[in-house]
């Protein structure tokens, strides 16, 4: 059992599609969340060998800024026939102007110079950490699996969304709502995206539903 979150939060990032997925995930606990961009907060060099050392180093950062608990996540798109690349880099292939579209593209590309055969199999990975002022941390990482498609489809959601099929479904993330990504199934089992994934181990063992 983790410790009980309540109260205010700092959502320890400056990229306005996941701030807007993790306001909605923290919407039923009466969680209040202001952003690290919103507070100013310089952001620190990820410099983890891995989603989870990074999503630690962000949380740890914003936690001491602010004096409030934070809620980093570190996420990425791993291409099989890549050797797991973007991964750690997704943000960085889309480069400074954060565009995605051309991020996609390289994928494309690079994946049809390996000559490996489709589908091209990829996976999301979503590490969480929540990190409390006085240094107590809880982290869990959710993963979900699927393949590439080209060219991208649908405008939903954000970075490689458009790019990649879950397995089970014939829509891309880019074609589903919000709602139907980060949901939780009434009978308890997994939601459908890799973050609302993480988000639920979360929240299992931190997080009591708004007037519970």
């Amino acid at each position: 059992m983790g410790r009980k979150l309540a109260g205010k939060i700092v959502i320890a990032t400056h990229n306005s599609g996941k701030l807007r997925e993790m306001r909605d995930l923290l919407a039923p606990y009466g969680i209040e969340a202001v952003s690290a961009g919103e507070l100013g907060l310089a952001e620190p060099d990820e410099t983890g060998a891995d989603f989870a050392a990074n999503a630690l180093i962000k949380a740890r950062a914003a936690a001491q800024a602010a004096d409030l608990p934070a809620f980093a996540d570190d996420s990425g798109l791993c291409v099989d026939a890549l050797g797991g690349a973007p991964g750690l880099f997704s943000a960085r292939w889309a480069g400074d102007s954060r565009d995605f579209n051309a991020a996609m593209a390289r994928i494309e590309r690079e994946v049809l110079a390996t000559g490996a055969a489709a589908p091209w199999r990829a996976h999301f990975i979503s590490a969480l950490a929540l990190v409390w002022p006085d240094g107590h941390i809880e982290q869990v990482e959710g993963r979900v699996d699927g393949d590439l498609t080209f060219p991208p489809r649908g405008t939903s959601g954000f970075g490689y969304d458009p790019c990649f099929r879950p397995d089970g479904h014939r829509r891309t993330f880019g074609e589903m709502a919000a709602e139907e990504k980060h949901g939780v199934p009434a009978d308890g089992s997994l939601a459908l995206s890799h973050r609302a994934r993480a988000f639920q181990a979360l929240a299992k063992a931190c997080l009591a539903p708004s007037g519970a």
